[in-house]
């Protein structure tokens, strides 16, 4: 059954009252609120307390609705917020941003409300080089790979490795959000129709058809404004902790 907003906010209600005593306010957000969901739709709902051990995020059913909860104070809610924002994928900020507040301190919900729609109203974070190189790696190494000789299951799997990869290389590479999903498409088509239109043939042709070669030139024209393919010359150095002392065989790691 596809919920409306007021059941949506009745349902949410009584999951602080009976599940979030404490919490002093809560976000509903996702598809039912903004009037887009649909039957199998699950409700967002960030729920805010003045002081947790730690964050948690905890799934789980009401009345035959699939709600996922993001429990936090505001310190870990800040942490969260700086990390989405970071990676360009506003998630957590998104929910705040847009949901609906209720719970016994609905005031300090709007302020919080309030700074986060300020941070969003900054823009992406441009890419660190760093990650702009790993993508450019990874993108390069998928391309080079279809241009194999493949079956139709590996074009698949290399595909499905490939695009979330190459509309992020897109979508930052142009100074906007990131997404997951089935946020991708919309965000690119939100960012450029025509953009999202080239997407949307290549790899429809690649996993309709097995048709690499619109992919393939998809992604070299998105390389190209970050330095082109990169393969030659990349080197990423782990950090100095990632070791077994003693090695392999050493109590810690075996062979066997």
């Amino acid at each position: 059954m596809k919920r409306t907003l007021a059941e949506a906010l009745e349902i949410a209600c009584a999951i602080i009252l009976s599940r979030y005593r404490g919490a002093v306010y809560a976000f509903v957000a996702g598809s039912i609120p903004r009037g887009e969901g649909t039957r199998f739709s699950d409700l967002d709902i960030v729920i805010v307390y003045d002081r947790l051990e730690a964050a948690r995020r905890e799934s789980f059913v009401v009345d035959g609705c699939p709600v996922e909860a993001f429990v936090h104070d505001e310190e870990t809610l800040a942490w969260f917020v700086d990390a989405d924002m970071a990676r360009g994928r506003p998630s957590i900020l998104n929910m705040v941003a847009e949901g609906k507040i209720i719970g016994p301190a609905p005031e300090r919900g709007k302020v919080m409300q309030a700074h986060i729609a300020r941070r969003l109203s900054e823009g992406a974070p441009g890419m660190e080089n760093t990650h702009r190189d790993i993508l450019r790696y990874e993108i390069t190494d998928a391309i080079d790979d279809l241009r194999g000789e493949r079956g139709p299951g590996e074009i698949m799997a290399i595909g499905t490795m490939l695009y979330p990869r190459l509309v992020e290389l897109a979508l930052r590479g142009r100074g906007h959000w990131n997404g997951a999903g089935k946020w991708a498409p919309r965000l690119l088509a939100a960012a450029d129709a025509g953009l999202a239109g080239q997407f949307d043939r290549a790899f429809r042709a690649l996993f309709g058809s097995g048709i690499c070669e619109p992919v393939i030139a998809l992604a070299e024209r998105e390389l190209e404004p970050h330095g082109g393919p990169l393969f030659d010359g990349d080197c990423r150095q782990a950090p100095s902790s990632w070791r077994v002392r003693g090695g392999i065989g050493s109590g810690r790691t075996s062979l066997r």
